[in-house]
């Protein structure tokens, strides 16, 4: 859609030309035309750019999401970077075809060459040369309608009052604001400060914010409500009899592979969900223990063409055995065993 406008757009401009100098009129100078096209391809670049590349690196380039918590190496803070250290040639490169060690991954089988020319040019001028803010995630296109309301709770987001203050030292409304944001805001603002060093929490795989596209008629999606059709997979399945090496793996499962594949190893959930190609759904994939060699070595050295990373370099060989041993025995449907129905329908 996207492509076929700014097409139309082009083509409008250049019989506009035409038929100005047919009539002996001047036609407009090249600058003026580049300008025009510069324009529309910096803002086709934006559009990629926040619908593609911010849950990672950010609305604002400054990589500082929940998802970069989660990588390794993070993702790249275009704010720090200066031109010359992410020349075009080289950003393009990236985009086109990913980077090895890394979660990014290569798109050239998603967007057409133009589109990633775009994003990369918008990503150098926007971020590495204007250090812009680009726009914002809370807005009312995006399900966050009077997002105001929520100030009590924007200083626990800056870092302005930190996570550990003493609930007797806040204020009424700063407290009533802790509780906003310990409960709804720090599933994506977990950047917040604290005054003592160490996990204030426990990590674990959320999928937060609400699904607003699909429940925007209901009147019941939105960010203070906390309602959320992806909540019901975000319980780990109880699997009894587990062997030792099968609770390790769960244990390493629900920290490093839920975020993607969901607690209960659906994919269903909004992380997974959003991905292209979705998140794989264990409960629905044909497998057995014959296919643990290939499970531990798609785990190990991922998958091309998806956001599926190599662990290799994160996990021991003894964890990725456990991991693997954990999926099977949880999700994996074994040939003698006939097909069970998913527990919860797909959204």
């Amino acid at each position: 859609m996207i492509r076929t406008t700014l097409l139309a757009a082009f083509r409008t401009f250049a019989l506009v030309a035409i038929a100005a100098c047919e009539h002996g009129a001047v036609a407009p100078t090249p600058h003026v035309s580049n300008i025009a096209q510069v324009s529309a391809s910096h803002e086709l670049g934006r559009q990629v750019y926040n619908f593609r590349c911010y849950y990672c690196h950010g609305y604002s380039g400054d990589a500082q999401t929940l998802a970069a918590t989660f990588l390794n190496p993070a993702p790249r803070n275009f704010k720090t970077s200066s031109p010359a250290e992410l020349p075009r040639e080289h950003a393009i490169d990236a985009i086109t075809n990913g980077r090895t060690g890394t979660a990014m991954k290569g798109f050239a089988g998603l967007l057409a060459k133009n589109e990633i020319q775009a994003v990369a040019d918008f990503i150098i001028d926007e971020f590495t040369r204007a250090k812009a803010k680009n726009t914002h995630y809370h807005t009312d296109d995006n399900g966050w309608r009077n997002h105001e309301r929520y100030r009590s709770a924007f200083p626990f987001a800056t870092g302005e009052i930190a996570l550990d203050e003493l609930n007797e030292t806040l204020s009424p409304a700063q407290r009533q604001g802790k509780r906003l944001f310990m409960n709804a805001c720090i599933s994506c603002h977990d950047r917040g400060r604290a005054r003592i060093d160490g996990p204030a929490w426990a990590i674990r795989p959320v999928t937060y914010p609400p699904d607003f596209y699909l429940l925007a008629e209901s009147g019941r999606a939105d960010g203070h409500s906390g309602f959320d059709p992806h909540h019901t997979h975000e319980k780990p399945r109880a699997i009894p009899g587990l062997t030792k090496v099968e609770k390790h793996g769960e244990r390493l499962y629900q920290k490093n592979c839920a975020f993607c594949h969901a607690a209960d190893g659906t994919g269903r959930n909004w992380i997974g969900s959003f991905l292209e190609p979705n998140a794989t759904d264990f409960s629905a994939a044909q497998s057995s223990a014959n296919d643990k060699a290939r499970l531990t070595a798609v785990i190990a050295t991922g998958i091309e063409g998806t956001s599926m990373p190599a662990w290799k370099n994160v996990l021991t060989a003894a964890e990725i055995d456990a991991v693997a041993a954990y999926v099977i025995r949880a999700f994996a449907i074994a040939e003698d065993v006939p097909q069970r129905t998913a527990s919860v329908k797909k959204l």
